[in-house]
């Protein structure tokens, strides 16, 4: 009788076997990254990013509220990069070493390193273009959504777990008397409020996975992807393997 359960049973466990293969290798197809961004600086704003990498090319999306509105009467550019290569960290306010209340985005290096990436709106996405507030998302609320490759430096530290999100730009009229009259340490033709950082989070990679083809998960209504139908198959399988098992008790407590 042992023989004839365990050959019952043997179909079944192959099958669970094989939906529980099918799928991680489903899940082998991308990997999710997220960022919960806070405020440096004084800022009050917030916001989220999540980033699904596909071999090199990565699908960003942002939403941001809550900082800067306005510059110079239009709405204010915030230029924001993917930061890699040092802690892996947001700076502390005793990164700010000449005392005037702000970290400058230099005082800030340490913890976040130097831009691998540019989070532009359009064009280049190379740290050439980190500071060019014409390709910048702009205001105080956006959502900013954008297919990217990215090079190797970006993809090591993201590997490393040492990629930083770094959104700049403050409202001047939140900081020190000082620091309003001090100019911008990376573009000096501008107020230091302009490319200091205003959001900062780390870049961690996520326990969800998405579809081979690197589609963001939306989270919402139905979600019908290659992972869940193997969730299904395999939920299916340990249903069969249940039924089968007491089929076979009810057989043996009979002939007994």
């Amino acid at each position: 009788m042992k023989k004839s359960l365990l050959l019952a049973l043997t179909p079944v466990a192959a099958v669970c076997v094989a939906a529980m293969g099918m799928s991680s290798a489903a899940a082998a197809g991308s990997t999710n990254y997220q960022a919960s961004l806070s405020s440096l600086n004084h800022s009050s704003g917030s916001g989220t990013l999540t980033l699904a990498l596909s071999g090199n090319q990565a699908t960003v999306t942002e939403h941001v509220t809550g900082i800067a509105d306005t510059f110079m009467n239009a709405p204010y550019p915030h230029v924001q990069h993917i930061h890699g290569g040092a802690m892996g960290s947001c700076p502390t306010p005793s990164a700010d070493k000449n005392g005037d209340g702000v970290i400058s985005t230099t005082e800030g290096a340490p913890s976040y390193g130097g831009i691998v990436t540019t989070l532009s709106t359009t064009g280049d996405t190379s740290p050439a273009a980190g500071t060019n507030i014409k390709t910048a998302p702009s205001g105080g609320t956006y959502d900013y959504s954008r297919t990217m490759t990215l090079d190797a430096a970006t993809m090591s530290a993201m590997k490393a777990g040492t990629a930083v999100i770094v959104v700049h730009g403050l409202d001047p009229a939140t900081l020190s008397k000082q620091a309003q009259g001090e100019k911008s340490d990376l573009v000096p033709s501008l107020p230091l409020a302009a490319t200091s950082p205003t959001l900062c989070g780390k870049l961690v990679a996520s326990q969800m996975t998405s579809m081979p083809n690197g589609a963001v998960k939306t989270g919402g209504g139905s979600t019908s992807g290659i992972q869940d139908k193997d969730l299904y198959a395999l939920s299916g399988g340990l249903l069969l393997a249940a039924g089968a098992t007491v089929a076979a008790r009810r057989r043996l407590s009979r002939q007994s």
